[in-house]
């Protein structure tokens, strides 16, 4: 049986035409790679192709460089963006927080579990308030006090914390600070956020106060990547709660809590298994 460190994940998306397929599933057989996994989505408004081939390099005639090299130039081709991802490559995560303790410690339990394919090396918070539940897990806790005076300053002493451990993916767990555009520009589609509302309904503050007001009947979370517009940044996943008239704004925050842990988890988890394309606002996410 192959070693699942063998294993590589392509990510491609392009103008749709004939021969998209072939030319890929073509090349990886001609150089005895085995295609384990493969699916694909054709936006017949857009005519835009996208594609995700997961596969065994075990019996592979050619180094993973060459491999490269013979990827860049077919996909040139073709006008195709493509990622290629190896997966004895763990991807590093930093976790950013303020004081709510359900998503990170979620999120940090299930990584002990095995669920989260990746390494914690930090978690950032701009309170103490969590240091106990990071270290606990035996992860180093940073705290950088954000304040309108210091946040241009405190923000680049993040950014060189995270560059000095090759972080690949920083995850909001409730982190209750708009980052700059300067953050977000430095890690484009590689930060996510979880929201207390199913967006686009209920953006900014107190989404559940909002959505009380409006007697909703249903109450969720929704993750996405950040942007520099604020709750816009494109969705990875979502999740609802039913509630009723009865309800109070407590209640919907009880509910939404365990809403906002699942559908964090659940966007991480895509993310770090190489199953999302950005395309424009949208997301393509195999499954």
């Amino acid at each position: 049986m192959s070693s699942p460190n063998n294993r590589a994940t392509l990510l491609i998306s392009c103008p749709d035409r004939r021969g998209l397929v072939a030319a890929i599933s073509g090349l990886l057989s001609e150089h005895r790679i085995n295609l384990i996994d493969a699916q694909q989505h054709t936006d017949e408004i857009e005519k835009q192709f996208f594609y995700r081939v997961y596969f065994d390099m075990s019996d592979m005639d050619v180094s993973r460089e060459q491999l490269q090299q013979l990827l860049e130039i077919e996909c040139g081709r073709f006008n195709m963006n493509w990622k290629l991802s190896f997966a004895d490559k763990r991807k590093r995560v930093a976790i950013f927080v303020s004081k709510y303790e359900h998503c990170i410690y979620d999120l940090l339990l299930r990584h002990r579990m095995g669920e989260l394919d990746c390494d914690i090396p930090l978690v950032i918070s701009n309170h103490e308030d969590l240091r106990g539940f990071s270290e606990g897990f035996g992860i180093p806790y940073h705290v950088f006090p954000i304040t309108p005076e210091n946040k241009e300053a405190q923000e680049a002493r993040e950014i060189e914390l995270i560059r000095s451990e090759n972080i690949d993916l920083i995850v909001m767990a409730r982190y209750m600070q708009i980052l700059s555009e300067n953050m977000i520009a430095t890690f484009p589609q590689q930060i996510i956020n979880i929201h207390h509302s199913t967006l686009p309904a209920f953006k900014g503050a107190k989404p559940y106060h909002q959505a009380h007001d409006r007697g909703v009947k249903l109450v969720g979370a929704t993750a996405h990547y950040a942007t520099t517009d604020l709750d816009e940044g494109p969705i990875l996943a979502q999740g609802v709660a039913e509630c009723t008239h009865a309800d109070s704004v407590d209640d919907l925050i009880r509910k939404g809590r365990d809403i906002e842990r699942v559908t964090l988890a659940n966007a991480v988890r895509a993310h770090l298994a190489d199953r999302i394309i950005v395309a424009g606002r949208r997301t393509i996410i195999f499954r």
